[in-house]
Order: structure tokens, then sequence, then C-alpha cells
């Protein structure tokens, strides 16, 4: 039962393997737009990366001068204790210099390592979109040559006088040949309708000078 389960796993499996390779086959042009579009998608989520990183990296850098500002407004303050004599208030001011500039440290290093993650995403993001862009090019190309060859295609079928009678080309002729019949018999009628007037006119005329000789 697994034996047979496994074969028919594999046979349905091998059908849809077809099917999406004979897809392939018939609309490439389809097939590309798909993946484009599939890069596309992967192009705008790095661009969010990139904007996010952005934010973080000012966020980080608003930190930094807070903790920058704090940290010297504490030892300033720690100076001035510390002349006055004030130790409980200079150890205080001393701790909280030490904790912001702590923290300030920390935050610079953090900030260069965003700032170097920033430069990383904005040179891959950079690379994705020149390569995108290629892309629609060559894209663009392929369906040039893709139309000219359906182009070409279309008019050597059109064009082949050794068609079957339904082909196009047949209908080509078979027009052309309604035409010119059909030309022919309105210069025919043309022609005889002005033989019957140019005669008609040459009996009236006949007939007025027979007139004035009888009179």
């Amino acid at each position: 039962m697994t034996n047979l389960l496994t074969k028919i796993k594999n046979t349905i499996k091998a059908d849809l393997n077809e099917v999406l390779e004979r897809k392939e086959n018939q609309n490439p042009i389809t097939l590309l737009n798909q993946f484009l579009h599939e890069c596309e998608q992967e192009t705008e989520k790095v661009k969010k990366l990139v904007d996010r990183q952005y934010q973080l990296k000012d966020e980080f850098e608003r930190e930094l001068v807070e903790a920058a500002e704090l940290a010297e407004k504490r030892k300033h303050q720690s100076e001035i204790a510390s002349k006055a004599g004030e130790t409980e208030l200079y150890q205080f001011a001393s701790a909280e210099y030490q904790h912001y500039s702590d923290r300030a440290e920390r935050l610079r290093v953090s900030l260069n390592h965003i700032l170097r993650q920033l430069e990383e995403l904005e040179g891959k993001y950079e690379e994705m979109k020149r390569k995108l862009k290629d892309m629609y090019i060559r894209r663009m190309e392929l369906m040039g040559r893709e139309n000219i060859t359906r182009a070409n295609h279309q008019i050597n079928k059109l064009l082949d006088s050794t068609s079957n009678s339904d082909k196009p080309y047949s209908r080509f002729q078979a027009i052309e040949g309604y035409l010119d019949r059909l030309e022919d018999q309105v210069n025919r009628a043309f022609h005889s309708s002005s033989i019957d007037a140019k005669i008609a006119q040459l009996e009236n005329e006949m007939k007025m000078s027979e007139g004035k000789l009888h009179s």
C-alpha cells in the first residue's frame, strides 16, 4: 500500500513538473514578469529596512546628545560642589556624571555600529535597484525581440503563396481577385454608359440637322 501511494505521489509530482515546464516554455515573458515582481517585493523590503535603520540612527543620535549634555552638566555641578566643600552633593553629581558618561559612550559605540550597518544596507539596496533596472531593460529587449519574431512569423504566414486555401494569404488573394473583377465590371459599365450617351447625342444632332434640311 505504501509503495502504491509513493508511486501515485511521484506520478502526480512528475505531472505537475511537466505542467510547470510546459507553462514556462509557453509563456516566458509572463514568468519573467512574475520573477521581476518578486524582485520588486524583495527590493521594497530592503528599502523598509534602510528607512528603519535611519530612524534608529536618529533615535541613537538624540539619546547620545541628551546623555552627553547631562554628563557635561553633572561634571560641572560636581566641580562646583567640590569647590564648595559639599561632599555629599559632590558624590551624587560625580556618580551621575559617570553614569551619563558611560551611557554616552555606549550610545556612541552603538551609533557607530548602526552607521556601518546603514552603509552596508544602503549599498545592498542601491545594488538591488541597479540590478532591477538592468532586468527591466533586459525584459524590454526580450519583449522587443519576441514581438519582432512573432511579427515576422505572422508576415511569413500571410505571404506564403504555397499556403492552403484556408490560410490567411488565400483570403487575401480571394479579396484581391474580387476587387479586380469588381473594378473590371465598373470600368465596363462606365465605358458602356459613356458610349450610350455619345450615340444618343449623335442621334439628336443628326435629327436636328435633318429637320433643318426639310424645313
